[in-house]
């Protein structure tokens, strides 16, 4: 656990596993806690050095008043690597994590060895679009805990939901029961409007790092077509459809999800195991 004062912030890191494994950066979605990979952190860990960020504005890193721009986040990512010496390293980014993770790839290459991009957009559609008008709303006016029981909606295939009542009630109470800190909302504010206008997508053909692309075809949040536009236009890029799999199948399918990601990094890490 430490800190990094970078961009003018404070950022919050872990660092999991043994140093003498490659070096793999587990970027979260929205809600921006690295804690919030859950049991895939000691997965990892197990085999990789993990380097776990929370992001600007969540978690211990600094709830800044400004910056919140994906390309900022980027950068703070980017000074994470250049402190600790480790590039490159595998980006692993859900969500907001992957989108990034594409800046990463697009201003220090050298960093990144490969990307995985985890249920993530390049530029929001229409229906993206209007359903984070939405959620901006609720964000806005609703109670915590009915917040998060409507996010879980978005967030979690129905399947899932049905099969594991507890397991999402669970993630419900985790994160409401969260602290939170004066000027809370407004920072999550902010991040809503800062994924809404996040656009790579005309940038996408100038990455070169090798590419995998994961989604489910059950992802009411970043929907699957959002995942294959991005495979498209990344040269090479290889995309995993998760059968059922919503927003978070880093958690709905736990073992699928490491097994792929694990199997794709050591298929670009020189010297690998595997």
């Amino acid at each position: 656990m430490a800190m990094l004062n970078t961009e003018g912030i404070c950022q919050y890191y872990e660092l999991h596993g043994d140093p003498a494994q490659t070096p793999v950066m587990l970027i979260t979605g929205l809600g921006g806690l690295g804690a919030s990979w859950g049991p895939q952190i000691k997965r990892f860990a197990e085999r990789y050095y993990v380097i776990l960020p929370d992001h600007r504005g969540a978690g211990q890193s600094t709830h800044s008043a400004g910056g919140y721009r994906t390309e900022q986040l980027a950068r703070d990512m980017i000074s994470l690597v250049k402190h600790l010496n480790l590039a490159p390293v595998h980006v692993v980014g859900s969500s907001t994590g992957g989108a990034i993770a594409q800046h990463m790839a697009l201003e220090q290459p050298d960093l990144v060895r490969s990307l995985t991009l985890s249920s993530t957009f390049a530029r929001f559609d229409e229906f993206t679009r209007r359903e984070f008008q939405m959620r901006r709303k609720m964000a806005e006016e609703w109670e915590r805990s009915e917040l998060l029981a409507a996010y879980s909606l978005f967030l979690f295939s129905p399947r899932f939901t049905r099969e594991h009542p507890g397991f999402v009630q669970g993630w419900i109470n985790r994160a409401a029961a969260h602290p939170e800190q004066a000027g809370d909302r407004e920072v999550a504010l902010k991040r809503i409007d800062m994924i809404t206008a996040h656009d790579t997508l005309d940038r996408l053909f100038a990455i070169r790092q090798p590419t995998l692309v994961t989604c489910g075809d059950h992802n009411f949040c970043t929907p699957l077509a959002l995942s294959e536009e991005i495979a498209r236009a990344i040269p090479g890029a290889e995309l995993v459809v998760f059968s059922e799999g919503g927003e978070l199948i880093e958690h709905e399918q736990e073992e699928k999800f490491f097994r792929i990601v694990s199997g794709f990094i050591d298929r670009h890490t020189p010297n690998a195991l595997g």
